[in-house]
């Protein structure tokens, strides 16, 4: 790599270099100008002693001498020229005048007589002329001749081939039972074509972003140990019709010489869309690569021990030739991970770094639901930063929890002055979504409350659910949450006494959520319907467009609706707040003193009443705090197990 930077950047000085020697030839052969004299003129300009110096050259098989010289009145650029005849008589008459008129005379030997002299001359300059022709046209093209490999793959060949292995890769337990008998094929596939086992050619790795499929693909290539090509969808597709299919042939030409291999595409949508949508015709260079493509992987020619595994976000957006079996005949989602595979991700990451005791992988692995694995390794990256920006030792849990906030939301805007009455009216707003989440029982737990400015937020309320589970909800939980996002406006309305803008994020998700609840889930009074879908149009805004199946009349029922699911949690929120005005008035005061309330500081603002937090809490405050929470046999706890249970130091 040094080596082709140095000659890239020793390229223009030669080139400038050439151009610089060229020109003053062809200034000096321009100025240049030689008289050519007889040998009575030669003869008169000596006589008078106009002669400066003179070279002597004998040409033997011309039977002169080649006598060429300055006349005292030429320039730098002038000289003559005259041939005499090869005779010592003429030689020594020139002698003479040398000796009275004192001029130079240089003798040469005839370069004729040297046969390599001559060589060089004539042969030397051709040669060094080719060489720089050579050299420049190399570099132009780059040394390899890649102005005809326009059509060539772009595919690599991993150099990790065999690093990266199931150990590395946390949690997709799974996943990887679903992949791993791709890797019993590569090692012995001899054992399935003894069954009559086809092995699927294709699989398709589907999920959200940052959940870990690139790094599963690797780890299979790293656990069959075969060679491992990649490639993103993107690389294939160029302006010209064409070059796109021609590469697809040139990857699977390269693959089969090392066959049996894997062949990774990446973000394979970029290539692998739906065919005649959109503007464009069957020819476009996209439709050409991904015909190739589908030929390629199942076609009349036979890929044997070529297994293609492509990933994407967006598999709705696939062609369906592509996902018929004989091409990606498996799906495999690779999804969020739950809070052990989160717990392992975060062990993972966190070998390298240094956590202070009060850290608990676990604990946080629990309070961060939601995160991809990507996210969790930005999470402990972040905290590592933190920690060196405030010249720690080790990470703590002050970073950790910084760093959370400023993944979800950006970094805290301490610097912004905010008037009392502002930080009054934040820490309402807030308290209001609080004591709706601690109070409604389908509710999410409330772990984080702050009104430290973040982002486009004032502060935020952080509810994380009471128990892990999969994407499925119910009408009562809904509800509560529709309910949550609506308490702030209902707590400004009765204990600020005015309504500001601060709820409007609030109200267009709960919105969202209620429309939702009629449109889609069927949870109203008109029945277990979906009225709204989303748009077929790959290229023609799918995500934002909707289609609706029903009249005019039935939009009318379905606006009542919408307005009658969030009138109702209005009023719901208005009658918890009203129960419990002393609760939102000091967790409004514990915000306003502290900015920033914990779940452990929250739950013993709720037990206790109070908002002068202790550093080492009683055993009696730990036994509140219990209650509260409804954790059974509690009274039988000893103190340790109390505050292993409600994770108090």
């Amino acid at each position: 790599m040094k080596k082709n930077i140095t000659q890239k950047s020793f390229l223009p000085y030669l080139i400038l270099f050439c151009i610089i020697i060229f020109t003053v030839l062809v200034f000096n052969l321009g100025n240049t100008k030689v008289h050519v004299f007889t040998y009575d003129e030669f003869t008169k300009n000596m006589s008078k002693g106009k002669v400066d110096a003179i070279s002597i050259t004998p040409k033997k098989n011309d039977g002169v001498y080649l006598i060429e010289g300055k006349l005292k009145n030429y320039n730098e650029y002038e000289s003559f020229k005259v041939y005499v005849p090869l005779s010592e008589t003429s030689l020594s008459r020139i002698l003479t005048y040398s000796e009275n008129k004192g001029f130079e005379i240089v003798t040469n030997t005839n370069p004729e007589n040297s046969i390599i002299v001559s060589m060089i001359a004539n042969i030397l300059p051709i040669v060094i002329l080719a060489g720089i022709t050579f050299y420049l046209f190399t570099k132009v093209t780059g040394g390899n001749n890649k102005s005809m490999d326009f059509g060539r793959s772009k595919a690599k060949l991993s150099e990790e081939n065999g690093k990266v292995k199931f150990t590395d890769v946390a949690g997709l337990k799974e996943e990887k039972e679903e992949v791993a008998e791709l890797i019993d094929f590569l090692k012995s596939p001899k054992k399935f074509q003894k069954l009559g086992a086809r092995i699927p050619k294709g699989v398709l790795l589907v999920g959200p972003p940052g959940t870990g499929k690139t790094l599963l693909a690797k780890a299979i290539a790293g656990e069959a140990n075969v060679p491992f090509y990649y490639i993103s969808g993107s690389d294939f597709v160029e302006l010209f019709v064409g070059v796109g299919a021609s590469r697809v042939r040139d990857m699977f030409k390269q693959a089969k010489q090392t066959a049996p291999c894997l062949i990774f595409i990446d973000e394979i949508d970029a290539v692998g869309r739906q065919r005649g949508t959109g503007l464009g015709g069957g020819h476009d260079e996209r439709e050409q690569t991904l015909n190739q493509l589908l030929t390629e992987m199942d076609g009349f020619g036979a890929n044997e021990g070529i297994i293609i595994i492509a990933a994407t976000n967006r598999p709705d957006v696939l062609d369906p030739a592509l996902l018929r079996p004989g091409r990606f005949d498996r799906q495999v989602t690779v999804s969020l991970p739950d809070s052990r595979e989160r717990e392992a991700i975060l062990e993972v990451h966190a070998k390298n770094k240094i956590f202070d005791k009060s850290v608990n992988l676990k604990n946080l692995a629990g309070r961060t639901p939601g995160f991809s694995g990507a996210d969790l390794e930005n999470l402990l990256n972040e905290s590592a930063l933190l920690a060196v920006r405030r010249n720690k030792n080790s990470i703590s849990m002050d970073e950790i929890d910084e760093a959370t906030d400023r993944v979800l939301l950006g970094p805290a805007k301490t610097s912004r002055k905010i008037t009392e009455k502002e930080k009054k009216l934040v820490s309402i707003h807030e308290s209001g979504h609080a004591v709706v989440g601690l109070k409604l029982p389908d509710a999410n737990e409330v772990h984080k409350i702050t009104i430290i400015p973040r982002g486009m937020a004032g502060g935020y309320t952080m509810m994380l659910p009471k128990e892990e589970k999969i994407s499925i909800m119910t009408e009562k939980e809904l509800l509560a949450g529709i309910t949550g996002l609506l308490a702030g406006r209902v707590s400004e309305e009765l204990f600020f006494g005015e309504i500001t803008t601060g709820a409007s994020d609030d109200f267009k998700r709960a919105t969202a959520t209620a429309r939702a609840m009629v449109t889609e889930y069927g949870m109203s009074k008109l029945g277990p319907m979906q009225l709204e879908s989303k748009s077929e149009g790959v290229f023609l805004g799918r995500d934002y467009t909707k289609s609706k199946n029903f009249s005019d009349q039935v939009a009318l029922e379905i606006d009542k609706e919408v307005r009658r699911i969030i009138e109702e949690c209005y009023e719901e929120a208005k009658k918890i707040l009203k129960a419990n005005e002393e609760l939102v008035n000091l967790i409004s005061s514990a915000l306003i003193k502290y900015e920033t309330l914990t779940k452990e500081q929250i739950d013993y603002i709720v037990a206790t009443g109070k908002i002068d937090f202790k550093e080492e809490l009683t055993v009696d405050e730990l036994r509140e705090i219990a209650k509260s929470k409804k954790i059974k046999d509690y009274l039988k706890m000893s103190e340790e197990e109390l505050r292993k249970e409600l994770d108090v130091d």
